[in-house]
């Protein structure tokens, strides 16, 4: 890469940081593309010379916050630390569940999703159930996670859970809630009850 296109990709992605930080703050309907060019310290004409559009600049600003996601997913999936400590640290994921971000973000990131063409459900069905899959396989190998489950009845329950999402209504009441339905698809209902040896993880939640 050349001296060139290595600072353009570098003001690409000042941009789409700045454009990024505004949507989580704003949601990107709220945004004008004058205050996406002030707070990447570019001109106007520049972000439409690098993206076309204001629609253009959405859709990518999507692709970079879901690049974000999985780099740090892949991350926690691949790292040393106990099983039930990924588990934990995927349901308090700073990205997903940062109580600033603004509704309006996620509800145009669900939208987009209810396509059923969106970058995320690209992202989903390529690279993350696989690893999901691994995951589980995993846990289940570790007692953490019931191995009389079928990975069949797994992939089915997610694929419920993604119909719904596609439902324009649901968008408000899915935000609040992320982080407890992460806790339901490892935990139950039943919950998690401190200081079970995983020997008696579900004799001690069934």
């Amino acid at each position: 890469m050349d001296g060139f296109e290595r600072r353009r990709k570098q003001k690409k992605k000042a941009i789409l940081e700045a454009a990024l930080a505004l949507f989580m703050k704003y949601g990107a309907q709220k945004v004008s593309v004058a205050e996406i060019a002030k707070e990447a310290n570019v001109s106007q004409v520049t972000i439409y010379n690098y993206f076309e559009s204001k629609d253009n600049v959405i859709d990518q600003v999507i692709r970079f916050y879901v690049d974000q996601i999985w780099d740090e997913m892949k991350r926690l999936f691949r790292s040393d630390i106990p099983y039930e400590e990924k588990i934990k640290q995927m349901i308090s994921l700073k990205n997903v569940s940062d109580p600033t971000t603004s509704p309006a973000f996620f509800e145009e990131m669900l939208k987009d999703y209810a396509t059923g063409k969106s970058y995320v459900e690209e992202v989903y069905l390529n690279e993350g159930l696989p690893m999901l899959i691994d995951f589980v396989n995993e846990g289940k190998e570790q007692g953490y996670i019931d191995p009389s489950l079928s990975n069949e009845a797994i992939l089915f329950y997610l694929q419920m859970f993604q119909e719904y999402m596609r439902r324009e209504d649901v968008a408000q009441a899915l935000l609040p809630l992320s982080e407890d339905f992460t806790k339901l698809f490892f935990y139950g209902i039943a919950g998690q009850k401190e200081n079970v040896n995983k020997e008696d993880w579900y004799d001690e939640w069934r």
